[in-house]
């Protein structure tokens, strides 16, 4: 899900040696850039608006692409040629993740989640989205993490964690896909969370989806 750790995760998975292609490394809401690959988040943009979606209004089935779809894909994905270790980042990928799979059967996962709250607060923050609707995201995106987890498991980090035992994980992460954890500056800063989650009462639905994907985390 958006505002979810998703950049800290991706930063710190390249900063030990995955290659990320043609990333974005400065946008106004992350100073360190949301490290997503523009021309994949066109892509991802394009088969959900020819469809009536969008990443903020996610189709409740899956997405079955057409051939133009996957030739443009496999193009993106040459992009990689040569590149022993690559990946990409964008949440919308995870609306899209059955064509992907189809054209990648190797492909790996990484999973990052946060509370709801903390990502609702965000999202109200960047462009003034209100709460109901930012939960229904927030539900809508994970509870599609969560079926791709039961479908084989992968490292799942929790963003809500401390600091320190957040990259202590992530370095047992990093070691499991053969790569290296930086000795350099961490990509973690702490305006990478904005928001903490308060204390407030969530929707059952929320709350037991959290405690779930709590209890798949590493």
């Amino acid at each position: 899900m958006h505002r979810s750790g998703t950049s800290f995760l991706t930063g710190s998975l390249q900063q030990s040696g995955l290659e990320l292609g043609k990333f974005s490394a400065w946008n106004p809401h992350n100073l360190k850039g949301n490290r997503e690959n523009l021309e994949i988040v066109a892509f991802s943009d394009e088969v959900l608006a020819a469809r009536g979606f969008a990443w903020d209004n996610p189709p409740t089935e899956p997405v079955v692409w057409t051939d133009a779809e996957r030739s443009r894909a496999r193009e993106l994905i040459a992009d990689y040629d040569g590149v022993a270790r690559w990946g990409f980042k964008d949440p919308r990928a995870l609306l899209l993740v059955e064509g992907w799979q189809e054209l990648l059967p190797e492909l790996r996962f990484v999973g990052i989640f946060r509370h709801p709250t903390a990502v609702a607060q965000s999202l109200a923050a960047r462009g003034g989205m209100p709460q109901e609707q930012a939960f229904a995201l927030w539900l809508a995106y994970n509870k599609r993490l969560l079926k791709l987890y039961r479908e084989g498991a992968f490292p799942l980090l929790c963003f809500d964690e401390d600091e320190a035992v957040l990259h202590r994980k992530l370095d047992v992460v990093l070691e499991e896909l053969g790569l290296e954890p930086s000795t350099e500056e961490r990509f973690f800063s702490p305006e990478l969370k904005h928001h903490k989650q308060m204390r407030q009462s969530l929707p059952a639905e929320l709350q037991k989806l959290y405690r779930e994907l709590c209890r798949c985390a590493r």
